[in-house]
């Protein structure tokens, strides 16, 4: 089983390794990434937004946790932005301790609901997420269009 953590300013080079390595269209909206490659952490992407999943000695996959919004309105929710697993790792519970990770830290810091976002034809993280007790809460027909074909955007969230 992997152990979970916070991440920490030194797990960058590695993280934006993980994250380069696991660009797939399956969940990506954003191009393949191409050098000259951006810090992977900025004034948007801090440490303690992400939880890193540790097995074997080392990261094998990441959560981000952030905010949805900055309006005090929506301030009791949270909301993953992110969840990668390498491929060494698939199929040893990393993403599942991931999601279940997440919640106890949006518990942990006041959060009353957890939501996401996930690509419709991403059918194994839908699963994983449905395994986790997040419900679809709605849907946006062909929000996107990758590599030529229009895919749905499909938002999912949970009580916490």
């Amino acid at each position: 089983m992997p152990s979970i953590r916070i991440a920490r300013p030194a797990d960058e080079e590695e993280l934006a390794l993980l994250d380069r390595a696991a660009w797939s269209p399956l969940h990506a909206v954003l191009p393949a990434p191409r050098p000259p490659y951006p810090p992977f952490f900025d004034e948007r992407h801090q440490p303690g937004d992400y939880l890193v999943a540790e097995l074997d000695g080392r990261l094998a996959g990441y959560i981000r946790l952030v905010l949805p919004t900055a309006l005090p309105a929506n301030a009791h929710v949270r909301q993953i932005q992110g969840l990668v697993v390498s491929d060494a790792a698939r199929g040893r519970g990393v993403g599942g301790a991931l999601v279940r990770a997440a919640v106890e830290e949006a518990r942990a810091r006041g959060a009353r609901r957890l939501t996401l976002r996930v690509l419709g034809h991403n059918t194994p993280a839908r699963r994983l997420y449905e395994s986790q007790g997040f419900a679809v809460e709605g849907v946006l027909p062909g929000e996107w269009r990758i590599e030529g074909a229009f895919v749905d955007d499909v938002l999912m969230g949970r009580a916490l």
